[in-house]
């Protein structure tokens, strides 16, 4: 579980990396910029895994292959926004994320699913209500 603390810096940097990724360098990708879905941060502020979308840039593992070539010209944008809150500015990771494909996939894989319907009341006999259980014994009432 990550601490406020991660959290709040984690937010900062998905917001300013987005911001780099669509203002300070567009003209290192093809096509459409990545998006990024998450951030998680070490404990010691000093690692961030960047979780990339790739929804509506078709290849994602092309554009990770961009990312991942570009990393220091990032990282440096992203140090000149953000250089002024925070001391250090962590090394960037970065992930396809592959959340969205999965719950495509689990979309198709349940929609593919045949549930038969349950049985109308019409249908079958009139079931009598359960026993309920006895709490205590004739004996014990003598």
């Amino acid at each position: 579980m990550e601490s406020k603390r991660q959290q709040k810096f984690a937010s900062l940097l998905q917001q300013e990396l987005a911001t780099v990724f669509q203002r300070d360098v567009p003209h290192l990708f093809t096509g459409l910029a990545p998006g990024i879905s998450t951030i998680r941060v070490s404990p010691d502020l000093g690692t961030a895994r960047v979780y990339l979308s790739a929804l509506l840039a078709g290849s994602g593992e092309q554009l990770l292959e961009q990312v991942r070539d570009n990393e220091k010209p990032i990282r440096m944008a992203l140090a000149k926004r953000v250089r002024q809150q925070v001391r250090v500015v962590p090394a960037l990771q970065f992930f396809l994320d592959d959340s969205a494909a999965y719950a495509a996939r689990m979309d198709e894989v349940f929609g593919g699913l045949s549930i038969p319907s349950p049985p109308s009341e019409d249908d079958s006999e009139p079931q009598s209500p359960p026993k309920r259980p006895r709490l205590y014994s004739d004996e014990d009432e003598k």
